[in-house]
Protein backbone atom coordinates (compact mmCIF):
# COMPACT_ATOMS: atom_id res chain seq x y z
CA UNK A 1 0.00 0.00 0.00
CA UNK A 2 2.73 2.29 0.44
CA UNK A 3 3.61 2.51 -3.64
CA UNK A 4 -0.29 3.69 -3.66
CA UNK A 5 -0.35 6.54 -0.85
CA UNK A 6 3.41 7.52 -3.02
CA UNK A 7 1.21 7.29 -6.30
CA UNK A 8 -1.85 9.51 -4.61
CA UNK A 9 0.79 12.08 -3.28
CA UNK A 10 2.33 12.58 -6.61
CA UNK A 11 -1.00 13.06 -8.35
CA UNK A 12 -1.98 15.49 -6.07
CA UNK A 13 1.30 17.16 -6.25
CA UNK A 14 1.02 17.75 -9.95
CA UNK A 15 -2.27 18.99 -9.84
CA UNK A 16 -1.92 21.74 -7.16
CA UNK A 17 1.07 22.74 -9.26
CA UNK A 18 -0.58 22.61 -12.53
CA UNK A 19 1.17 20.37 -14.10
CA UNK A 20 -1.71 19.00 -15.89
CA UNK A 21 -0.59 16.27 -18.43
CA UNK A 22 2.51 13.91 -17.76
CA UNK A 23 5.00 13.07 -20.31
CA UNK A 24 4.94 9.48 -21.38
CA UNK A 25 7.67 7.57 -19.13
CA UNK A 26 5.79 9.15 -15.85
CA UNK A 27 2.26 8.35 -17.69
CA UNK A 28 3.68 4.36 -18.04
CA UNK A 29 5.08 4.82 -13.99
CA UNK A 30 1.35 5.68 -12.97
CA UNK A 31 -0.49 3.26 -15.11
CA UNK A 32 1.98 0.00 -13.82
CA UNK A 33 1.53 1.62 -10.55
CA UNK A 34 -2.11 1.56 -9.95
CA UNK A 35 -2.18 -1.94 -12.64
CA UNK A 36 0.24 -3.86 -9.58
CA UNK A 37 -2.71 -2.43 -6.62
CA UNK A 38 -5.49 -3.56 -8.41
CA UNK A 39 -3.85 -6.73 -9.03
CA UNK A 40 -2.73 -7.05 -5.49
CA UNK A 41 -5.49 -5.56 -3.35
CA UNK A 42 -8.76 -4.94 -5.80
CA UNK A 43 -8.27 -8.74 -7.62
CA UNK A 44 -8.68 -10.89 -4.32
CA UNK A 45 -12.15 -8.78 -3.06
CA UNK A 46 -13.97 -9.40 -6.69
CA UNK A 47 -13.06 -13.17 -6.68
CA UNK A 48 -14.02 -13.89 -3.43
CA UNK A 49 -17.22 -11.53 -4.33
CA UNK A 50 -17.83 -13.46 -7.30
CA UNK A 51 -17.26 -16.62 -5.81
CA UNK A 52 -14.62 -18.04 -8.48
CA UNK A 53 -11.22 -19.11 -7.11
CA UNK A 54 -9.62 -19.31 -10.57
CA UNK A 55 -9.97 -16.99 -13.40
CA UNK A 56 -8.36 -17.37 -16.85
CA UNK A 57 -8.10 -15.12 -19.71
CA UNK A 58 -7.47 -16.34 -22.62
CA UNK A 59 -6.62 -13.32 -26.11
CA UNK A 60 -4.82 -13.58 -29.73
CA UNK A 61 -2.40 -10.94 -31.26
CA UNK A 62 -4.60 -7.81 -32.73
CA UNK A 63 -7.88 -9.84 -31.63
CA UNK A 64 -7.64 -8.37 -27.76
CA UNK A 65 -10.17 -9.34 -24.98
CA UNK A 66 -12.01 -5.98 -23.94
CA UNK A 67 -10.43 -7.06 -20.48
CA UNK A 68 -7.03 -8.29 -21.05
CA UNK A 69 -6.42 -4.99 -22.51
CA UNK A 70 -6.71 -3.28 -19.04
CA UNK A 71 -4.12 -6.18 -17.79
CA UNK A 72 -1.60 -5.11 -19.73
CA UNK A 73 1.38 -2.90 -18.63
CA UNK A 74 2.31 0.39 -20.17
CA UNK A 75 4.53 -1.00 -22.42
CA UNK A 76 2.75 -3.53 -24.20
CA UNK A 77 0.04 -2.47 -26.85
CA UNK A 78 -1.14 -5.45 -27.87
CA UNK A 79 -1.20 -9.06 -26.73
CA UNK A 80 2.16 -11.26 -27.86
CA UNK A 81 0.63 -14.06 -30.34
CA UNK A 82 -1.83 -16.37 -27.85
CA UNK A 83 -1.54 -15.10 -24.16
CA UNK A 84 -3.08 -16.66 -21.43
CA UNK A 85 -3.25 -15.03 -18.08
CA UNK A 86 -4.07 -17.10 -15.01
CA UNK A 87 -5.34 -15.94 -11.47
CA UNK A 88 -5.73 -18.34 -8.77
CA UNK A 89 -7.23 -16.84 -5.46
CA UNK A 90 -6.50 -19.47 -2.02
CA UNK A 91 -9.00 -17.65 0.27
CA UNK A 92 -7.75 -20.09 3.10
CA UNK A 93 -4.03 -18.41 2.96
CA UNK A 94 -5.42 -15.26 1.39
CA UNK A 95 -3.11 -15.65 -1.52
CA UNK A 96 -3.44 -14.47 -4.98
CA UNK A 97 -1.05 -15.93 -7.69
CA UNK A 98 -0.85 -14.45 -10.82
CA UNK A 99 0.74 -16.21 -13.92
CA UNK A 100 1.04 -15.78 -17.52
CA UNK A 101 1.42 -19.02 -19.81
CA UNK A 102 3.75 -17.29 -22.24
CA UNK A 103 7.13 -16.98 -22.31
CA UNK A 104 8.21 -13.65 -20.55
CA UNK A 105 6.47 -11.70 -17.75
CA UNK A 106 3.74 -9.49 -18.30
CA UNK A 107 4.87 -6.74 -16.59
CA UNK A 108 5.90 -6.56 -12.93
CA UNK A 109 2.66 -8.22 -11.46
CA UNK A 110 2.58 -11.49 -13.63
CA UNK A 111 4.90 -13.76 -13.68
CA UNK A 112 5.69 -16.52 -16.98
CA UNK A 113 4.73 -19.94 -15.77
CA UNK A 114 5.71 -21.51 -19.31
CA UNK A 115 8.84 -22.92 -20.27
CA UNK A 116 8.51 -23.58 -23.79
CA UNK A 117 11.51 -25.61 -24.00
CA UNK A 118 10.39 -28.00 -20.72
CA UNK A 119 6.87 -28.11 -22.50
CA UNK A 120 6.28 -27.38 -25.69
CA UNK A 121 2.61 -27.43 -25.91
CA UNK A 122 1.01 -23.87 -24.42
CA UNK A 123 -2.38 -26.04 -23.78
CA UNK A 124 -0.55 -28.52 -21.69
CA UNK A 125 1.02 -25.96 -19.22
CA UNK A 126 -1.87 -24.28 -18.98
CA UNK A 127 -3.58 -27.70 -17.54
CA UNK A 128 -0.96 -28.54 -15.74
CA UNK A 129 -1.08 -25.31 -13.79
CA UNK A 130 -4.92 -26.11 -13.39
CA UNK A 131 -4.52 -29.53 -12.02
CA UNK A 132 -2.15 -28.63 -9.88
CA UNK A 133 -4.03 -26.06 -7.97
CA UNK A 134 -7.23 -27.67 -8.34
CA UNK A 135 -9.77 -24.83 -8.59
CA UNK A 136 -13.15 -25.09 -7.60
CA UNK A 137 -14.58 -22.91 -10.18
CA UNK A 138 -12.50 -21.71 -13.61
CA UNK A 139 -13.82 -18.48 -14.70
CA UNK A 140 -13.81 -17.74 -18.10
CA UNK A 141 -15.24 -14.81 -20.77
CA UNK A 142 -18.47 -15.35 -22.26
CA UNK A 143 -21.56 -13.80 -21.41
CA UNK A 144 -24.65 -13.10 -23.23
CA UNK A 145 -25.55 -9.90 -21.26
CA UNK A 146 -22.42 -8.24 -20.75
CA UNK A 147 -20.39 -7.19 -24.14
CA UNK A 148 -17.02 -6.88 -22.61
CA UNK A 149 -17.32 -9.83 -20.40
CA UNK A 150 -17.43 -11.80 -23.92
CA UNK A 151 -13.88 -11.79 -25.15
CA UNK A 152 -13.34 -15.52 -25.51
CA UNK A 153 -13.33 -16.37 -29.33
CA UNK A 154 -14.57 -19.38 -29.75
CA UNK A 155 -11.04 -21.19 -31.33
CA UNK A 156 -9.66 -20.56 -27.76
CA UNK A 157 -13.04 -21.74 -25.77
CA UNK A 158 -12.98 -24.82 -28.16
CA UNK A 159 -9.01 -25.85 -27.53
CA UNK A 160 -9.55 -24.93 -23.80
CA UNK A 161 -12.35 -27.48 -23.59
CA UNK A 162 -10.40 -30.21 -25.92
CA UNK A 163 -7.54 -29.72 -23.39
CA UNK A 164 -9.39 -29.64 -20.00
CA UNK A 165 -9.40 -32.46 -18.14
CA UNK A 166 -12.77 -34.10 -17.81
CA UNK A 167 -12.81 -33.92 -13.65
CA UNK A 168 -12.61 -30.22 -14.44
CA UNK A 169 -15.42 -29.62 -17.37
CA UNK A 170 -18.27 -28.98 -14.62
CA UNK A 171 -15.92 -26.44 -12.96
CA UNK A 172 -15.73 -24.07 -15.98
CA UNK A 173 -18.38 -20.98 -15.23
CA UNK A 174 -18.77 -17.80 -16.64
CA UNK A 175 -17.10 -14.81 -15.12
CA UNK A 176 -19.11 -12.35 -16.33
CA UNK A 177 -19.85 -10.79 -12.87
CA UNK A 178 -16.32 -10.83 -12.00
CA UNK A 179 -15.01 -9.30 -15.83
CA UNK A 180 -17.98 -6.24 -15.04
CA UNK A 181 -16.47 -5.75 -11.21
CA UNK A 182 -12.97 -5.62 -12.65
CA UNK A 183 -14.27 -3.33 -15.22
CA UNK A 184 -16.19 -1.08 -13.48
CA UNK A 185 -14.31 -0.94 -10.08
CA UNK A 186 -12.15 2.22 -9.30
CA UNK A 187 -9.74 2.70 -6.48
CA UNK A 188 -8.58 5.75 -4.46
CA UNK A 189 -5.46 6.37 -6.68
CA UNK A 190 -8.03 6.51 -9.61
CA UNK A 191 -10.37 8.61 -8.45
CA UNK A 192 -7.93 11.30 -7.96
CA UNK A 193 -7.04 10.73 -11.73
CA UNK A 194 -10.10 11.13 -12.98
CA UNK A 195 -11.09 14.58 -10.92
CA UNK A 196 -8.01 15.68 -13.13
CA UNK A 197 -9.16 14.04 -16.56
CA UNK A 198 -12.45 15.91 -15.89
CA UNK A 199 -10.65 19.12 -15.11
CA UNK A 200 -8.86 18.73 -18.71
CA UNK A 201 -12.13 17.85 -20.55
CA UNK A 202 -13.97 20.85 -18.77
CA UNK A 203 -10.89 23.11 -19.78
CA UNK A 204 -10.82 22.21 -23.47
CA UNK A 205 -14.18 22.75 -23.85
CA UNK A 206 -14.25 26.07 -22.24
CA UNK A 207 -11.96 27.34 -24.58
CA UNK A 208 -13.74 25.76 -27.66
CA UNK A 209 -16.64 27.68 -26.46
CA UNK A 210 -15.16 31.09 -26.20
CA UNK A 211 -14.22 33.99 -28.57
CA UNK A 212 -10.37 32.07 -28.86
CA UNK A 213 -12.09 29.78 -31.18
CA UNK A 214 -15.48 31.23 -32.27
CA UNK A 215 -16.22 34.42 -34.64
CA UNK A 216 -20.07 34.16 -34.74
CA UNK A 217 -21.13 34.51 -38.22
CA UNK A 218 -17.64 32.84 -39.40
CA UNK A 219 -16.99 29.88 -37.69
CA UNK A 220 -18.91 26.62 -38.34
CA UNK A 221 -19.26 23.77 -35.75
CA UNK A 222 -17.30 21.42 -38.14
CA UNK A 223 -14.40 23.69 -37.19
CA UNK A 224 -15.02 23.76 -33.56
CA UNK A 225 -15.17 19.89 -33.86
CA UNK A 226 -11.64 19.60 -35.68
CA UNK A 227 -10.42 22.13 -33.18
CA UNK A 228 -11.05 20.04 -29.93
CA UNK A 229 -9.59 16.75 -32.06
CA UNK A 230 -6.66 18.88 -32.53
CA UNK A 231 -6.27 20.40 -29.40
CA UNK A 232 -6.52 16.83 -27.86
CA UNK A 233 -3.75 15.68 -30.10
CA UNK A 234 -1.52 18.63 -29.61
CA UNK A 235 -1.67 17.78 -25.86
CA UNK A 236 -0.49 14.57 -26.27
CA UNK A 237 -3.70 13.19 -25.42
CA UNK A 238 -6.28 10.37 -27.10
CA UNK A 239 -10.00 11.14 -28.11
CA UNK A 240 -12.68 7.63 -28.03
CA UNK A 241 -14.80 9.44 -30.31
CA UNK A 242 -15.19 12.17 -32.88
CA UNK A 243 -16.48 14.90 -30.66
CA UNK A 244 -18.96 17.06 -32.23
CA UNK A 245 -20.94 20.80 -32.05
CA UNK A 246 -24.11 21.26 -32.48
CA UNK A 247 -26.54 24.16 -32.93
CA UNK A 248 -30.15 24.92 -31.48
CA UNK A 249 -31.66 28.07 -32.50
CA UNK A 250 -34.93 30.32 -33.29
CA UNK A 251 -35.63 29.19 -36.38
CA UNK A 252 -35.29 25.68 -37.24
CA UNK A 253 -37.53 22.25 -35.82
CA UNK A 254 -36.73 20.20 -33.00
CA UNK A 255 -35.86 16.56 -34.90
CA UNK A 256 -36.01 13.67 -33.17
CA UNK A 257 -33.16 12.28 -31.06
CA UNK A 258 -31.47 10.30 -34.09
CA UNK A 259 -30.21 14.23 -34.68
CA UNK A 260 -28.21 14.24 -31.31
CA UNK A 261 -25.76 11.10 -32.13
CA UNK A 262 -25.89 11.32 -36.13
CA UNK A 263 -27.49 13.07 -39.12
CA UNK A 264 -26.38 16.81 -37.73
CA UNK A 265 -25.78 18.77 -40.60
CA UNK A 266 -22.05 20.28 -41.44
CA UNK A 267 -20.47 23.03 -41.41
CA UNK A 268 -23.24 25.22 -39.85
CA UNK A 269 -22.23 28.58 -39.26
CA UNK A 270 -22.41 29.64 -35.86
CA UNK A 271 -24.67 32.62 -35.28
CA UNK A 272 -25.38 35.58 -32.70
CA UNK A 273 -28.08 33.86 -30.98
CA UNK A 274 -27.62 30.33 -31.24
CA UNK A 275 -27.20 27.49 -28.03
CA UNK A 276 -24.18 25.46 -28.85
CA UNK A 277 -23.78 22.26 -27.48
CA UNK A 278 -21.56 19.34 -27.56
CA UNK A 279 -20.64 16.20 -27.05
CA UNK A 280 -16.90 15.41 -26.22
CA UNK A 281 -14.24 13.25 -24.26
CA UNK A 282 -10.51 12.18 -23.88
CA UNK A 283 -8.76 9.05 -22.96
CA UNK A 284 -5.79 9.50 -20.52
CA UNK A 285 -4.04 6.87 -18.17
CA UNK A 286 -6.75 4.32 -19.23
CA UNK A 287 -9.19 6.30 -18.31
CA UNK A 288 -11.71 7.94 -20.56
CA UNK A 289 -14.17 11.03 -20.20
CA UNK A 290 -17.52 11.87 -21.60
CA UNK A 291 -19.15 15.52 -21.12
CA UNK A 292 -21.84 17.60 -22.84
CA UNK A 293 -21.70 21.20 -21.89
CA UNK A 294 -23.83 24.04 -23.53
CA UNK A 295 -22.84 27.60 -24.40
CA UNK A 296 -24.86 30.85 -25.26
CA UNK A 297 -23.76 32.89 -28.26
CA UNK A 298 -24.29 36.75 -27.02
CA UNK A 299 -26.06 39.48 -29.73
CA UNK A 300 -24.08 42.39 -29.92
CA UNK A 301 -27.05 44.53 -27.32
CA UNK A 302 -26.87 41.16 -24.74
CA UNK A 303 -24.98 41.65 -21.33
CA UNK A 304 -26.62 38.02 -20.41
CA UNK A 305 -28.09 35.09 -21.94
CA UNK A 306 -32.06 35.68 -22.33
CA UNK A 307 -33.54 34.19 -19.21
CA UNK A 308 -36.01 30.91 -20.84
CA UNK A 309 -32.07 29.78 -21.44
CA UNK A 310 -30.63 30.41 -17.90
CA UNK A 311 -34.49 28.41 -16.64
CA UNK A 312 -34.37 25.93 -19.58
CA UNK A 313 -30.32 24.75 -17.69
CA UNK A 314 -31.69 24.83 -14.36
CA UNK A 315 -34.28 22.38 -15.39
CA UNK A 316 -31.82 20.18 -16.66
CA UNK A 317 -30.29 20.40 -13.52
CA UNK A 318 -33.20 19.00 -11.71
CA UNK A 319 -33.48 16.18 -13.93
CA UNK A 320 -29.95 15.57 -13.14
CA UNK A 321 -31.20 15.57 -9.10
CA UNK A 322 -33.94 13.00 -9.94
CA UNK A 323 -31.83 10.99 -10.88
CA UNK A 324 -28.40 10.73 -9.02
CA UNK A 325 -30.79 10.86 -6.22
CA UNK A 326 -32.03 7.50 -7.11
CA UNK A 327 -28.96 5.83 -7.54
CA UNK A 328 -29.16 3.03 -4.50
CA UNK A 329 -26.45 0.35 -4.22
CA UNK A 330 -28.14 -2.40 -5.63
CA UNK A 331 -30.52 -1.11 -7.82
CA UNK A 332 -30.51 -1.73 -11.39
CA UNK A 333 -30.57 0.19 -14.32
CA UNK A 334 -34.38 -0.10 -15.16
CA UNK A 335 -35.36 0.53 -11.37
CA UNK A 336 -33.17 3.56 -11.25
CA UNK A 337 -34.89 5.11 -14.88
CA UNK A 338 -38.11 4.36 -14.18
CA UNK A 339 -38.28 6.03 -10.57
CA UNK A 340 -36.70 8.85 -11.66
CA UNK A 341 -38.30 9.82 -14.91
CA UNK A 342 -41.62 9.19 -12.65
CA UNK A 343 -40.68 11.81 -10.27
CA UNK A 344 -39.34 14.33 -13.27
CA UNK A 345 -42.56 13.89 -14.68
CA UNK A 346 -44.29 14.88 -11.75
CA UNK A 347 -42.25 17.78 -11.41
CA UNK A 348 -43.63 19.02 -14.73
CA UNK A 349 -40.23 18.38 -16.77
CA UNK A 350 -39.78 16.28 -20.11
CA UNK A 351 -37.17 14.54 -19.29
CA UNK A 352 -35.18 11.36 -21.46
CA UNK A 353 -32.58 9.66 -19.43
CA UNK A 354 -29.67 7.87 -21.16
CA UNK A 355 -26.77 6.93 -18.52
CA UNK A 356 -24.26 4.36 -19.41
CA UNK A 357 -20.57 3.62 -17.11
CA UNK A 358 -17.96 5.20 -17.69
CA UNK A 359 -14.56 4.09 -16.69
CA UNK A 360 -11.54 2.41 -18.43
CA UNK A 361 -13.94 2.04 -21.69
CA UNK A 362 -16.42 5.43 -22.49
CA UNK A 363 -19.09 2.93 -23.06
CA UNK A 364 -18.21 0.67 -19.66
CA UNK A 365 -19.31 -2.44 -17.90
CA UNK A 366 -21.97 -1.72 -15.51
CA UNK A 367 -25.54 -1.19 -15.43
CA UNK A 368 -27.38 0.85 -17.51
CA UNK A 369 -29.60 3.53 -16.79
CA UNK A 370 -31.69 3.65 -20.01
CA UNK A 371 -31.23 4.58 -23.61
CA UNK A 372 -32.11 7.38 -26.40
CA UNK A 373 -34.40 4.87 -28.04
CA UNK A 374 -35.41 2.80 -24.63
CA UNK A 375 -36.89 5.24 -21.98
CA UNK A 376 -39.27 2.46 -20.64
CA UNK A 377 -36.30 0.31 -19.83
CA UNK A 378 -33.94 -1.65 -21.32
CA UNK A 379 -33.43 -5.85 -22.03
CA UNK A 380 -31.71 -8.27 -19.95
CA UNK A 381 -28.97 -8.64 -22.62
CA UNK A 382 -28.05 -5.16 -22.46
CA UNK A 383 -27.69 -5.08 -18.24
CA UNK A 384 -30.73 -4.52 -17.18
CA UNK A 385 -30.17 -7.39 -14.48
CA UNK A 386 -27.19 -5.99 -13.25
CA UNK A 387 -27.26 -4.09 -9.98
CA UNK A 388 -25.67 -0.55 -8.94
CA UNK A 389 -22.46 -1.10 -6.91
CA UNK A 390 -19.96 1.16 -4.94
CA UNK A 391 -17.03 2.74 -6.08
CA UNK A 392 -17.77 3.22 -9.93
CA UNK A 393 -18.43 6.24 -12.55
CA UNK A 394 -20.78 6.62 -14.36
CA UNK A 395 -22.03 9.60 -17.62
CA UNK A 396 -25.03 11.46 -15.99
CA UNK A 397 -26.50 11.79 -19.47
CA UNK A 398 -29.55 13.21 -20.34
CA UNK A 399 -31.94 15.63 -21.38
CA UNK A 400 -35.07 17.94 -20.87
CA UNK A 401 -37.33 18.95 -23.53
CA UNK A 402 -37.97 22.70 -22.98
CA UNK A 403 -40.79 24.91 -25.19
CA UNK A 404 -39.81 28.48 -26.16
CA UNK A 405 -43.09 30.93 -26.78
CA UNK A 406 -40.49 33.26 -27.75
CA UNK A 407 -38.76 30.97 -30.51
CA UNK A 408 -41.80 29.19 -31.06
CA UNK A 409 -40.89 25.60 -30.71
CA UNK A 410 -39.18 22.95 -28.21
CA UNK A 411 -35.43 22.51 -27.69
CA UNK A 412 -33.74 20.26 -25.83
CA UNK A 413 -30.80 20.80 -22.82
CA UNK A 414 -28.51 17.95 -22.99
CA UNK A 415 -26.35 17.16 -20.16
CA UNK A 416 -23.59 14.95 -19.38
CA UNK A 417 -20.96 14.75 -16.55
CA UNK A 418 -18.96 12.20 -15.00
CA UNK A 419 -19.86 10.86 -11.47
CA UNK A 420 -18.67 8.72 -8.88
CA UNK A 421 -21.09 6.58 -6.93
CA UNK A 422 -19.37 5.48 -3.48
CA UNK A 423 -19.69 4.66 0.45
CA UNK A 424 -21.48 8.05 0.42
CA UNK A 425 -23.51 7.96 -2.04
CA UNK A 426 -23.36 9.79 -5.56
CA UNK A 427 -21.00 13.35 -6.14
CA UNK A 428 -19.49 14.56 -9.67
CA UNK A 429 -15.83 14.03 -10.07
CA UNK A 430 -15.68 17.48 -10.95
CA UNK A 431 -18.75 19.12 -10.78
CA UNK A 432 -21.11 19.89 -13.41
CA UNK A 433 -22.46 22.83 -15.26
CA UNK A 434 -24.82 25.25 -13.76
CA UNK A 435 -24.48 28.91 -15.60
CA UNK A 436 -24.40 29.03 -19.65
CA UNK A 437 -20.75 29.78 -21.11
CA UNK A 438 -20.91 33.20 -22.94
CA UNK A 439 -19.71 33.79 -25.95
CA UNK A 440 -18.03 36.07 -26.01
CA UNK A 441 -16.86 36.44 -22.65
CA UNK A 442 -18.04 39.64 -20.83
CA UNK A 443 -15.03 41.83 -19.82
CA UNK A 444 -15.28 44.49 -17.64
CA UNK A 445 -13.97 47.68 -18.91
CA UNK A 446 -12.21 50.82 -16.62
CA UNK A 447 -11.79 54.05 -17.07
CA UNK A 448 -13.99 57.04 -18.42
Amino acid sequence: MHNVVKLIFLLIVLQVSGQQILPENKRAMVVDEILENRFNNLLPQLMDASDIDMWVVISREYNEDPVIKTMLPATWLNARRRTILLFYRDKTNNTIEKLAVARYNVGKSIKSAWDKEKEPNQWKRLMQLISERNPKKIGLNFSKDHNIADGLDKTDYDEFMQNLPKSFQKSVVSAEQLAVRWIETRTESEMVIYNQLVDITHDIIAEAFSEKVITPGVTTTTEVEWWMRQKVTDLGLETWFHPTVDVQRSKEDLVGHLYSFSGRPDDMVILPGDLLHCDFGITYLRLNTDCQELAYVLKPEEKAAPDFLINGLKDGNRVQDFLTGNMVEGKTGNEILAKSLAEAKAAGLRPSIYTHPLGLYGHSAGTTIGMWDAQGGVMKDDGENYPLNPNTVYAIELNTTITIPEWNRDIRIMLEEAGFFGANGFRYVNGRQKELMLIPRLKTHQGN
